[in-house]
């Protein structure tokens, strides 16, 4: 079991730039020195992917490998698609992790999937009796390996965790070319199947609390979902004017385009307007937008979901916050059961997926599943 630290510090002044900082110190596989001194010599994008190659450089000379892996995938996160540094930073990343955790028999799969392949990552329960299968994925350009704390607290606590990336993520885009696709029920019926299991828990971290919820929807082997938290649909939190602005501007497409490519100028938009982009293998602005705009209330389907149900999320979670989850909990008319857990300051754990306190939300989670 890997101790996770605790707190959510002031590393960096720019609120996006110092959640991505205490994100890598909080999956706990980094040195607080290290990130200190990295978020001080941040300015630009630039700066930040300068400074933790350096970082990895640093940890690489001195043997400390599995820092070594998570500062270069640091510095991957934000390259920007088209540089050709993106892929090479990837393939060090993944040598650099499972040279680094090559002790903990880490069982490496891949399943055929729409003329590719899903990477999995299996980790076999600890301690004989298993609990059952648990599976598990991030969202958005996540990568399976970012959240192996996670996945290795709960094989600890018994269960087989089957950690996978569907379309769109790490490997299955870089490695096998397959695009993002929201149906997330298809790659989840396609692990099911490939490791012929017919009951698992679901666990959806970040984006992935949204395809969790659709999968659970159509995908009956599924008997326990937990959402990390949810989203339902973000244009839930618009007013009635904007939302019926946006949808008479997505007709107006070269406009709508237009103004997407003059709002890129904002660095953190940019970043995420490119990255849609690349992970969808799309080329226009206005394909991100809709692309985000397709994880909806209607797509989800939530009153086809019949298990029990876990939302989990934080007070101040600024991508995903408690207004979409209780959206979400009451679009859960047919659940079998419906837990919502809200993580505070006061627990250091309440902005996006716990980062502050991850140990805490594991725990939570572990306590659920066993009550069902």
């Amino acid at each position: 079991m890997y101790t996770l630290p605790v707190g959510y510090f002031k590393f960096h002044k720019d609120a996006f730039i110092n959640y991505q900082l205490n994100r890598w110190y909080s999956l706990g596989f980094t040195r607080k020195e290290d990130i200190e001194k990295v978020g001080k010599e941040i300015k630009t994008f630039e700066d930040y992917v300068r400074g933790f190659i350096r970082l990895g450089d640093e940890a690489l000379a001195e043997k400390r490998i599995r820092n070594a892996a998570f500062y270069y995938r640091a510095a991957e996160f934000l390259v920007d698609p088209e540089d050709k540094q993106k892929l090479a930073l990837y393939n060090k990343f993944l040598e650099l992790f499972y040279q680094g955790f090559v002790e903990d028999g880490i069982e490496q799969h891949k399943v055929a999937y729409a003329g590719g392949f899903l990477p999995v990552m299996r980790l076999a329960p600890k301690g004989g009796a298993t609990k059952g299968t648990l599976l598990a994925f991030g969202g958005f350009d996540s990568f399976i390996e970012d959240f192996y704390c996670m996945w290795a607290f709960f094989a600890e606590a018994g269960y087989e965790v089957l950690a996978f990336e569907g379309p769109g993520q790490g490997g299955a885009l870089r490695t096998y070319g397959l695009p993002f696709d929201h149906d997330w029920e298809k790659p989840v019926a396609a692990v099911l199947d490939h490791f012929k299991v017919r009951d698992a828990a679901l666990l959806g971290v970040s984006m992935g609390g949204y395809w969790g919820i659709r999968a659970a929807a159509f995908e009956k082997r599924i008997t326990r979902v937990i959402a990390f938290p949810p989203v339902y649909d973000w244009m839930e939190m618009a007013g009635g004017f904007n939302r019926g602005l946006v949808d008479l501007l997505m007709k107006a497409r070269g406009l709508m385009n237009w103004m997407v490519k003059m709002k890129m100028s904002n660095g953190k938009l940019r970043h995420t307007i490119k990255q849609t982009l690349y992970l969808t293998k799309k080329s226009e602005p206005i394909e991100a937008v809709e692309w985000m705009l397709g994880m909806n209330k209607d797509h989800l389907h939530s009153r086809l979901v019949t298990q029990d149900v876990l939302l989990a999320g934080g007070e101040h979670d600024a991508f995903q916050p408690p207004m979409l989850m209780e959206k979400q909990r009451k679009a859960l008319v047919n659940a079998k059961s419906v837990t919502v857990r809200i993580f505070t300051k006061a627990e250091h754990a309440d902005q996006h997926c716990q980062i502050g306190n991850i140990g805490l939300a594991l725990q939570v989670m572990s306590d659920w599943l066993n009550t069902k």
